[in-house]
């Protein structure tokens, strides 16, 4: 038999055979080239099995530990004429908040601050009063000196704000080994609403294990509300709580960390913009927003929401069950781990003493700043 041969030039060589590669090869080395992430190669090999073991579905979730629901979104997104369908999209919200300091503000804080470079945020804050009539927050003074770095000595100030976040580095989420224990981690956050023309918030807060959750309105988002309310939860769960985690709010600073450091709890913190960091609370909002606000719960008066909210919170923790949980109460799932685990308390025994509790954290006092006796 002749074998085929192919011209170059003025000699005749034998044809090399072209060897075509099967789809898992291809798309493998075609993954390598273009530098796919990690998350798109680990879901690369759930298309490569699931064609290899008869295109099923369930089978292929089983093996890699996911749900249906999960793959057939993301088989709806492949295309396997362009692997990069299957790295991840921005979850970066559509609508973030913006700063509320209009232009005029501006401008008359950068004269108040050039004409008075020594001066602290404070002292310009009660100079802005007496200049203009007007009042300001001092955060916003402080947000237009960092913003046109209006400092009598920016190369020391600089130095100096370098110092202090190495001071204090922020301990990160992701950095956590999380443990399915009741109030080992609880995740906090903030709801920001217009009612009626004003602005109030809400701050809430969950166990992330046993899905005990707490919802409290304020009229500020201080560090000294936030302490507050750190406070409230932490008498409700009888102080068997060990790490926190949310956001880079500015409620979660000063006033804030010191009831962390009295409390001795550990602080983690979500990345900037990534709010996928704080699932459980991001859930619990949505769930707030669903079955309390939305049926007719939504008003400005604080006293007023705290009392509603608080029966609620009730039927949240004793009543509802939660898919999650196996159909359990956070109540009866949080019950059976203190029967379990030796670390907790004999006060997590009778329902009605716990819903008495619930009322005294939900109360008007303000004297949490300071924290809850331990009983």
């Amino acid at each position: 038999m002749m074998k085929a041969v192919m011209k170059i030039g003025y000699r005749l060589v034998p044809a090399v055979p072209r060897v075509l590669l099967d789809d898992a090869a291809r798309w493998r080395r075609q993954a390598e080239s273009r530098g796919l992430s990690k998350g798109a190669r680990a879901r690369l090999e759930w298309f490569i099995w699931h064609e290899g073991h008869g295109e099923n579905a369930s089978l292929t979730a089983r093996h890699f530990g996911i749900s249906r629901k999960t793959f057939w979104i993301w088989e709806k997104r492949f295309d396997q004429k362009s692997l990069s369908t299957l790295e991840e999209k921005s979850r970066a919200p559509h609508h973030v908040r913006q700063k509320e300091i209009t232009p005029e503000e501006e401008g008359r804080v950068v004269a108040l601050r050039r004409a008075h470079m020594r001066w602290g945020k404070m002292k310009l804050e009660r100079l802005y009063l007496n200049t203009y009539g007007t009042t300001i927050s001092s955060w916003k003074v402080q947000y237009t000196i960092e913003k046109y770095a209006l400092y009598f000595h920016p190369v020391r100030n600089a130095r100096t704000q370098a110092r202090r976040s190495r001071s204090k580095e922020k301990k990160r989420i992701t950095e956590l080994t999380k443990r399915p224990v009741p109030g080992y981690l609880i995740a906090l956050d903030t709801i920001v609403l217009f009612v009626d023309g004003a602005k109030r918030y809400i701050f809430t807060a969950i166990d992330t294990c046993s899905k005990v959750a707490f919802a409290r309105m304020y009229t500020t988002k201080s560090s000294r509300n936030a302490a507050d309310f750190l406070n409230r939860f932490a008498y409700l769960l009888d102080y068997e709580i060990w790490n926190t985690g949310h956001d880079r709010g500015s409620e979660f600073h000063k006033d804030f960390q010191k009831a962390i450091e009295k409390l001795g709890l550990t602080d983690w913190w979500s990345r900037p913009h990534t709010p996928k960091d704080n699932p459980f609370n991001e859930r619990f909002n949505r769930t707030l927003q669903d079955e309390f606000l939305a049926l007719g719960h939504l008003t400005a008066d604080t006293d007023r929401f705290n009392r509603e909210v608080t029966e609620w919170l009730i039927e949240y923790a004793f009543v509802r069950p939660h898919q999650s949980l196996g159909y359990d109460t956070p109540w009866e799932y949080y019950s059976k781990a203190a029967k379990l685990l030796p670390m907790y308390s004999s006060s997590t025994a009778a329902c009605a003493y716990i819903q008495e509790i619930v009322h005294s954290a939900c109360a008007s006092s303000a004297l949490l700043v300071s924290g809850f006796p331990r009983s």
